[in-house]
């Protein structure tokens, strides 16, 4: 991968805290023109260092009160590739990892309620071939929520 350079990082900086701001405010903050800045942000998505756009939609708002974290078991750790697909089938379902420790999966969804959340588990989730158990928990606060520090070396 090519690297990264200090410019790269504060315009990093610079747009994570605010994806919509105007490419002439990100120049005049790193002192280069707005060209400079279009072709480094291009560079960086292709690059794959920029990997999506798009606004935070808060859940919530949206009648969707319950955030759940499912520990997901498998058969086989082979099946995860079998099993994705129908997780992506669920549109409640907005994370899914591969992981190690106690479960072979981990997903997060968000339900509008108990009884929605029931639902999806009973009829959906533990309907999936190869799922063996799934264990629930609840997020009943959000705390933190922010993305990876860039460090301008």
């Amino acid at each position: 991968m090519e690297k990264i350079d200090n410019l790269d990082r504060k315009i990093l900086q610079i747009i994570m805290r605010n994806a919509r701001i105007p490419s002439k405010d990100v120049a005049m903050e790193c002192g280069v023109s707005r060209a400079a800045i279009h072709q480094r942000i291009q560079r960086l998505i292709d690059l794959k260092v920029i990997i999506g756009s798009g606004y935070n939609v808060n859940p919530k708002v949206l009648g969707y009160a319950t955030c759940t974290y499912i520990g997901v078991n498998l058969e086989r750790g082979a099946m995860y590739r079998d099993v994705v697909p129908e997780f992506e089938k669920i549109p409640e379902v907005v994370e899914c990892h591969f992981t190690t420790g106690p479960y072979t999966m981990l997903i997060k969804l968000y339900a509008r309620d108990n009884e929605h959340l029931m639902d999806l588990l009973n009829n959906k989730i533990q309907m999936i071939p190869g799922v063996t158990g799934t264990e629930t928990l609840i997020s009943l606060d959000n705390s933190i929520d922010r993305v990876i520090p860039i460090y301008c070396e």
